[in-house]
Formats: structure tokens, sequence, C-alpha cells
């Protein structure tokens, strides 16, 4: 008998119609993810894009925001004092050579150096002169962790043999700040970037024999060696951790402007 208009025959044209089409979209909407995947716009986690921008972020941040030209803190200095610090001097990019003692040299040489940006402050008295590093490291997020690991399991940031040295610009309260003056320093591994923050300070006078003392230590309560009576452990730890935040607002400022 034959079948009605739309019947049986008409079914099976809609049903291999429907499926051509299902199988076109399929196809081209895998297309337009692997674009997307390759082009890098939606590959990763937001915290592998945001750490990979981290070893990048140094080309297009203006100095002044890296290392901003006057920094205060209201409640930076021994007992909450308030401490207030102007740049007197910013290094060209550079790599690591010469910029730490010989074992943290070697101790951060797993993570390699792909560049180093360094700045010199003064407190407001002019006493004290603290150069701030930002290390931009050729490492993955697993040799940060690794790192950070090693360094807080060894205590390799209290050791008197592993500092940063200081950048000392010429014709500047800081022109006599080199290894000898050296009295309370801070290291600080990012995870969450390819970076490491440190810095080490001493006093504008050129003085030698100061044993120096990490910051983690001069700024405990009670301590009454010299960095931390003159407070330099604190201008250590308080510079370092300023350019660490901003390093930080720089690098969540750069992640909103790639979403638009």
């Amino acid at each position: 008998m034959p079948q009605p208009a739309g019947g049986r025959g008409g079914s099976a044209r809609t049903l291999t119609a429907a499926a051509c089409l299902v199988l076109g979209l399929g196809l081209i909407g895998g297309a337009v993810a692997g674009s997307w995947l390759a082009d890098g716009t939606g590959g990763g986690t937001a915290a592998e894009r945001a750490f990979t921008r981290g070893g990048t972020l140094w080309r297009t941040v203006p100095v002044d925001e890296l290392f901003p030209p006057a920094l205060r803190g209201d409640a930076a200095g021994p007992g909450g004092a308030e401490r207030q610090w102007t740049r007197i001097g910013v290094a060209p990019d550079s790599g690591c050579e010469e910029a730490f003692d010989p074992l943290l040299e070697k101790a951060l040489a797993p993570v390699g150096c792909a560049r180093l940006l360094r700045a010199t402050y003064t407190d407001a008295t002019s006493t004290a002169v603290t150069t701030v590093g930002l290390l931009v490291t050729s490492a993955d997020s697993r040799g940060m962790r690794d790192l950070r690991r090693r360094f807080a399991d060894e205590r390799l940031d209290e050791r008197t043999d592993l500092m940063p040295r200081p950048y000392a610009p010429r014709g500047t309260v800081a022109e006599r700040f080199g290894a000898a003056q050296r009295a309370s320093w801070s290291v600080s591994v990012l995870t969450d970037a390819p970076a490491v923050v440190y810095a080490v300070t001493g006093f504008a006078d050129g003085r030698t024999g100061t044993p120096p003392q990490p910051a983690a230590l001069a700024t405990r309560p009670g301590a009454t060696t010299a960095p931390a009576q003159a407070g330099l452990g604190h201008e250590a730890a308080a510079l370092a951790g300023r350019v660490e935040a901003g390093f930080r607002r720089a690098l969540r400022g750069s992640g909103r402007e790639d979403a638009r």
C-alpha cells in the first residue's frame, strides 16, 4: 500500500538531514575550539595564564609602576612607626651576573635568570639605603614551587653567605653601599609568577662591621641586634613587600586588559 506523503520515507529523510546538521555543527565547533586553544586565548587555567604573563610583564609595565619614585609605609618601622622612602637610582635591566653572593646564585640557578630589575631607595633621613630587586626567572610553576620549598626547608633566606648584593648608583647617598655594608636582607620566592623579589639594606655612611641579620629575625619583637635597633630589618622587609605587592597589582591589571 502506498505510504501517505510525509510518512515513513519523509521521516527517514528528516532524520538523515538532522544527522548531517549535527555532524556539521560538530565539525565546525571542533575547528573553532581548536583554533581557540591554538592561539592561547582559552588554553590553561586563569592561574596558568597569569603565571605566563608574569614572565613578560617587565617589558610593558613602566618602571615607575614596578619601582615607584616614592613609597610610604604607615606602620612599616619598629613599633609601627611610619616610614617614607625615595628612589635614588634604577639600574638598567640586565642579567644576574654579580648580583648575588656565589652560593645564592647557585641556589637560584635551577630557575634561571630571564631578566633582573633593580632600584635603590633611601629613607627620609638619608641614613639607610636599600636595593630592591625583581628577578624574573625562566622556570615553570613547578620549578618555582620547588625553589620556594627548598628555601623554606633549608632556611636559605636566613644564611649570611646567601645574600643579594646592592646596586649603588654614583652621585647618590648609596654610592658607598657595597657588599661589606650589608646589614639586613629579605628574599621572597613567588609561586604565582616566575619571580623572586628581594631587598638588601645598609647604612648610608658606608660603615662596616655590622653583623648582618635577615629581616625575618631583625623584625621580631624584642630583637636587640644593630640591624634590629636601627630598623634596617624593617626597611628591607617593607620595601620588598611593597615592590612585590606592586608587581602583583600590575599582573592583575594586565589580566584585566587581556580579558577585554
